[in-house]
């Protein structure tokens, strides 16, 4: 098997080198006013790109621009002027979707490489070649597709690179393709500024169809949406309305159809175990979601996922716990999406979370190492003590420990926690003398919550 490139997000230069000293091979970011992360996003900046770039390089990592967003006429006559400074910073590759800025790319820098970006929604294997004969040299496919028809894709296009996402948040429309957040806040999430219309808190009320063609409530707001409970006529498909807490008295109305109910909201996307069979395949990228996440998220999931790359070319076989480790992360549970429709009972209970007793949560940095005095400074992000069963993440190793011997840092008294953020406290270093000064400097504390 060939290897195959690990691909992270990167929303700041710290979020970056986190996915890079765990385990990424490449990130991207993307260019302001023309990508589709413009809020929380450091990246805004066009020095903070250059700067991302550069470190990238010279750690002989690769750093991809996205400029995927789906422009409007005022946005096209200045692309090419805005463009030539990101050219200039030599990015890896320029990640596109809307064919008339491919075009102009092509015509003025035809060597530099273009990525088709999941946005432009390719599904088939005859999209595929048509994107390779306009000379881009990578196609990032559709997250609404099967392992089967990627494995079709790769045989049909073998030429061409293939990248997939494996983690992180589903749209609830083709990929980027949404209108809630245009129609509900006039933020339009194709032109970079979704709010997440869809992940809001809402109410499900049952409805009914007047003889004049209008959707009405017909009830309450129910406590449990359960259409197999609240559908008074079970020979049609129900009709709901939705209502959003910040929006009493206006209503969305949401159908079912032969395939289920779809309201909003869809649980993360969690492709771990496919690891191996989209290295089969012959995938050229494996890519992760979340550029407005922190740098723990990008650390640990670059940390896990390359993990399950390294198993899936040394042979062995995957490791469920790998499963449970992304667990530790803020989630809205967990689905592998469209890669299969049918669930095998031994990853089911891992599909619905109810085999986890316990989770993790990110409580500390590590500050600096005093190895003469063999002490670990650590920085507190959340509670922990000396009771409670922590681990500490590095990009060498991860080693479990309780916090024995705790000290204040700055004036070295005992104490029994650090009781949140701000809080500075050492601990005996003997769990890392065999971890270098490089590693810990990105090192990360978390503890188990049972």
């Amino acid at each position: 098997m060939k290897s195959v490139e690990l691909l992270s997000p990167a929303g700041s230069i710290q979020n970056m080198e986190y996915a890079f000293a765990y385990g990424a091979d490449a990130v991207y970011a993307g260019q302001p006013r023309y990508s589709l992360r413009v809020r929380e996003n450091e990246f805004n900046k066009i020095e903070n790109l250059a700067r991302g770039v550069k470190i990238a390089h010279s750690l002989g990592k690769q750093f991809y621009i996205a400029s995927n967003l789906s422009p409007h006429n005022n946005k096209v006559n200045t692309y090419l002027k805005d463009m030539e400074q990101v050219i200039a910073m030599k990015p890896d590759a320029i990640i596109m979707s809307d064919p008339g800025l491919i075009m102009m790319v092509r015509e003025k820098w035809p060597d530099m490489p273009i990525h088709l970006s999941v946005q432009a929604n390719a599904v088939n294997w005859a999209t595929v070649k048509f994107w390779q004969k306009q000379g881009l040299t990578r196609v990032i496919l559709s997250r609404e597709l099967s392992l089967d028809e990627i494995e079709e894709i790769k045989q049909r296009c073998p030429e061409m690179e293939l990248e997939v996402f494996v983690h992180g948040a589903l749209c609830i429309a083709y990929s980027g393709r949404c209108l809630l957040s245009g129609y509900m806040t006039h933020r339009d999430s194709n032109q970079g500024a979704c709010t997440n219309s869809c992940r809001w808190k809402y109410q499900a009320h049952e409805a009914k169809e007047t003889v004049e063609g209008n959707i009405i409530a017909k009830q309450p707001a129910l406590e449990t949406f359960d259409p197999a409970q609240t559908s008074a006529n079970k020979s049609e498909p129900p009709i709901y309305l939705l209502q959003e807490a910040g929006r009493p008295g206006e209503y969305l109305p949401a159908y079912e159809d032969e395939h289920g109910t779809y309201i909003m909201n869809s649980k993360d996307l969690r492709a771990v175990q496919h690891v191996q069979r989209l290295i089969n395949i012959g995938v050229d990228s494996l890519k992760i979601e979340g550029r407005t996440k922190s740098y723990y998220y990008a650390a640990r999931t670059a940390q896990v996922y390359k993990q399950a790359i390294n198993d899936a070319l040394a042979g062995r076989d995957f490791n469920m716990q790998l499963m449970d480790e992304l667990e530790g992360m803020a989630n809205r549970g967990y689905t592998e999406g469209f890669y299969r429709r049918h669930v095998p009972d031994e990853y089911q209970n891992y599909e619905t979370g109810n085999s986890r007793s316990e989770n993790q949560l990110f409580v500390a940095d590590i500050e600096s190492i005093d190895r003469e005095n063999n002490r670990l400074f650590l920085s507190a992000k959340n509670k922990f003590g000396i009771n409670d069963k922590l681990t500490l993440l590095t990009p060498e190793q991860n080693v479990e420990f309780s916090a024995s011997n705790m000290q204040l840092s700055r004036n070295g008294a005992a104490c029994d926690e650090a009781s949140g953020s701000g809080y500075r406290v050492s601990v005996p270093a003997d769990l890392v003398k065999h971890i270098s000064d490089a590693a810990l400097a990105k090192g990360l504390l978390v503890k188990t919550m049972r």
